[in-house]
């Protein structure tokens, strides 16, 4: 039964065309398909060199949150040296090394559904530097009243990812697992 339904797949997948040449290079259509994580968030950042320097300062953002074109902007060394009023220079190995781990899961290159739906908003050519100002992070979010995001000492903006999404560290976001802080569970 088991073949069948394989063999199936394959037969359903050559008629609408499908290959694996739609999948990054070290994933096949098929590890994707009968892989066993989820698939609907955001992919979690495994790399603690990454962690490491970027949780010094802010919430370390999951690659799948920016294409491969925002990760570059953000990594040059002129960006670093003035990270949004801060400076977060680094040495060049660990900046290259960092900025290859990001581009591997860019949103552009990721198959979780979440980092789609970002690809999916932006324009041709367009690489935003932050992450609120990707159009699917705005519209998440645009019911939210602003006393509970910038009014909000806990909160401050929505560049706080954890400060709401209890599981962000994860690459969750769905609205489940939103507490807002003084507030309590958001639901859309």
């Amino acid at each position: 039964m088991m073949k069948k339904w394989i063999v199936l797949l394959m037969v359903a997948m050559i008629g609408l065309g499908i290959n694996s040449a739609a999948f990054a290079e070290d994933e096949s259509f098929f590890d994707w398909l009968f892989s066993l994580e989820p698939r609907n968030e955001i992919k979690p950042m495994h790399n603690e060199l990454y962690n490491e320097e970027c949780s010094d300062c802010h919430f370390p953002y999951q690659a799948g949150l920016l294409p491969e074109a925002s990760w570059r902007k953000l990594f040059e060394p002129a960006a670093l040296e003035d990270h949004f009023g801060d400076n977060a220079e680094l040495d060049d190995e660990t900046r290259i090394e960092l900025l290859t781990a990001l581009i591997a899961d860019s949103a552009d290159k990721s198959h979780y559904k979440r980092s789609k739906k970002i690809i999916a908003s932006l324009g041709e050519n367009e690489a935003p530097l932050r992450i609120i100002d990707i159009p699917y992070i705005k519209r998440k979010h645009h019911d939210i009243p602003e006393d509970l995001i910038a009014g909000n000492e806990k909160v401050k903006s929505l560049s706080y990812c954890d400060a709401c999404h209890q599981k962000a560290d994860e690459g969750i976001y769905d609205d489940d697992t939103v507490v807002i802080p003084g507030h309590g569970n958001w639901t859309w």
